[in-house]
């Protein structure tokens, strides 16, 4: 069963429940903008959250007690807000959801992938500075 979380609309305040997948994209439920997608994957429902996701996702695995995974957090947040409608992000706990983490061939952590259509388009190990981090995701998505 997919989860969602509450997101308020940067827009207009308003607050929206987020489903961790779904066919479309979020958008505001008064205004119509569109949402920032964050959500939290594991083994469970990988397939699903990021698989069968409508837009391109990037996917923070990460780690509680990686001091880089904490550094790069807050950028991986930052890219879902100003990339509305255009990128989902799916946060992996690599030690809770081992699998995942094997499926995607993780050996060091915090590593990031773009996937698309189920298929991986881009990977990054180690923490990036935000600028190395937009360059990136700049060249790996479409558009």
């Amino acid at each position: 069963m997919s989860t969602s979380t509450v997101v308020a609309c940067g827009d207009c305040g308003t607050k929206n429940r987020v489903p961790a997948a779904a066919a479309g994209r979020p958008r505001c439920s008064s205004c119509h903008a569109d949402l920032p997608w964050l959500v939290d994957a594991g083994d469970g429902d990988y397939d699903q959250v990021v698989g069968a996701s409508p837009l391109p996702v990037l996917v923070d695995c990460w780690a509680a007690w990686c001091g880089p995974c904490r550094t790069v957090s807050p950028l991986v947040e930052a890219a879902a807000a100003t990339r509305a409608g255009r990128l989902k992000v799916a946060k992996v706990d690599v030690d809770a959801n081992p699998g995942v983490a094997q499926k995607l061939g993780v050996q060091g952590i915090p590593a990031l992938f773009v996937v698309q259509d189920g298929k991986v388009v881009g990977q990054q190990v180690g923490a990036l500075p935000g600028h190395a981090l937009d360059t990136w995701l700049d060249q790996v998505l479409p558009g």
